[in-house]
């Protein structure tokens, strides 16, 4: 690695996302989810740890890359606390997920 350091602290706080919402108000968040439930091919996130909070989407999504490659079997995603629900389409072409 580039000499990028990953800390993520195992007492994290779980939250559902609109408490993530209510704490990061107006910010690009990386977050980890932790529990959710599917139907129809969308995953509904149920408890999320915040792993970093961001002003600016390119910082976030850097830190996603960084982060995914030294972790790839975790579920983080990049997501806008101004968006007021939060699923995650099942995208299974790609083996990736994208926020909607």
């Amino acid at each position: 690695m580039d000499g990028f350091l990953i800390f993520i602290p195992e007492t994290q706080p779980l939250m559902n996302w609109q408490q993530v919402r209510e704490r990061y108000p107006h910010k690009w968040v990386l977050v980890e989810m932790i529990e959710s439930h599917g139907e129809n091919n969308w995953r509904y996130p149920d408890q999320l740890t915040v792993v970093d909070a961001f002003t600016e989407v390119s910082d976030a999504l850097d830190h996603h890359e960084k982060l995914h490659r030294r972790i790839p079997e975790r579920d983080y995603f990049v997501v806008h606390t101004d968006k007021r629900k939060l699923a995650i389409k099942e995208r299974y072409w790609f083996g990736a997920r994208m926020a909607s």
